[in-house]
């Protein structure tokens, strides 16, 4: 293990969040998972303002003052190290290379000495970052043996959001004459989600919601009071035996080969059918400059991204929510087994502090940098949101 020291700079923390006893909503069948309680405000009036004396002077406004960072940690690990110039230049290096793929201006700092030319450095980077880059999560300061560079982390919010697609709406779209060349729109759309973006189905064995549905089953089957008739016992029933047949439906490849044909004589009588045609269009569009991309791509173990080299890690147990568990395939958003699912669901989440999200981490150390992004991820998940909401 090499020794290695990094420090990092605006960086977006995730608290561990409250139990509360419902799922807090979003947009229709979009599902926040539990979240903090609410702040709590001083008096609207707040205090009462105190005026400096009408003869004093103004001038200090129109001083521009530096930020206070000399109790920062990157001053310390400069401080450490055993050849500062060697530090010092570079960094520079790797600052010049960061600035340039980012297109972001850098600060004159050579009016200050080492270390804080470096603090300060940082400081405006991080703060060019945030405010430029709209992924932009962190920035690192790494001193790896005898070399001194950044590494920068761009990740996708998701917004502690459950991205579950419902597939009854779909088969109850197909079934229905005036609607069904809209539906066969969105059935192209699933077929993507599902074969060339790598979306779990419910229906899958070793899919999480899968055992969640399982597990649901099982409660039932043991509870006395519950027989077959019961209205929760039909909704397991219905979710089985359609979500099996429309599996077999969305896996269908020749949904692909026709998408385009589809998409050309499709003819929009109405806001449903335009919103169905826009989803189509996007979805096509994605499909054309990303056909064999996953929604995973960019997902890495306990969010330690594959190039990671610097972290020990102590087991290879997973820390944090994994997407294959908040993005899916599922039968329906309403009903008792539905509310059941959420639940179950939220009330697991409450035992996790993060969630794994897509992340890009780019190294500044003179080599060549990856052509990556999270353009891919930008797309999808609108469009996953645009169909969540047209079947909710």
């Amino acid at each position: 293990m090499n020794n290695v020291k990094r420090n990092y700079f605006g960086k977006i923390k995730i608290i561990r969040r409250q139990r509360t006893k419902k799922t807090v909503s979003t947009v229709r069948s979009i599902f926040r998972m539990d979240e903090a309680g609410k702040r709590q405000f001083r008096d609207s009036e707040g205090q009462t303002a105190v005026n400096s004396d009408s003869t004093s002077s103004n001038g200090f406004l129109k001083i521009r003052f530096l930020p206070k960072i000399m109790d920062n940690e990157n001053i310390e690990l400069c401080e450490n190290s055993k050849n500062a110039k060697k530090t010092e230049r570079d960094f520079f290096k790797s600052l010049n290379q960061l600035t340039k793929h980012y297109n972001i201006d850098t600060l004159p700092v050579g009016n200050f000495t080492y270390p804080y030319n470096i603090a300060l450095s940082i400081w405006h980077t991080a703060k060019m970052l945030r405010e430029n880059i709209p992924h932009f999560n962190s920035l690192q300061l790494v001193q790896d043996d005898d070399e001194t560079y950044l590494i920068s982390e761009e990740r996708y919010n998701t917004s502690t959001t459950l991205f579950y697609i419902p597939v009854i709406p779909l088969y109850q779209l197909l079934k229905n004459k005036r609607r069904k060349k809209s539906a066969q729109l969105l059935l192209s759309v699933c077929c993507y989600l599902y074969r060339n973006a790598d979306i779990p189905y419910y229906r899958q064995q070793g899919s999480y919601l899968y055992w969640n549905y399982e597990m649901l089953s099982d409660w039932l089957n043991e509870d006395e009071e519950i027989d077959e008739n019961h209205n929760t016992q039909k909704e397991l029933l219905q979710a089985e035996m359609i979500g099996n047949y429309m599996e077999q439906k969305i896996s269908n490849n020749k949904n692909l080969e026709i998408f385009k044909e589809r998409i050309n004589r499709f003819k929009p009588t109405d806001d449903f059918d335009r919103k169905c045609f826009q989803i189509a269009e996007s979805t096509y569009e994605i499909y054309s400059d990303y056909p064999n991309e996953s929604i995973f791509r960019n997902a890495h173990f306990n969010n330690l991204s594959k190039k990671e080299t610097f972290y020990d890690s102590e087991d290879d147990e997973e820390k944090v929510i994994t997407m294959d568990k908040y993005i899916s395939f599922f039968a329906n958003d309403y009903g008792s087994v539905y509310q059941n699912l959420v639940d179950g669901v939220n009330n697991e989440f409450n035992e996790y502090a993060e969630l794994q999200e897509p992340i890009i981490i780019k190294t500044f150390n003179g080599k060549s940098l990856d052509n990556v992004n999270l353009d891919f991820e930008d797309r999808l998940f609108k469009i996953v949101t645009d169909l969540i909401n047209i079947l909710g």
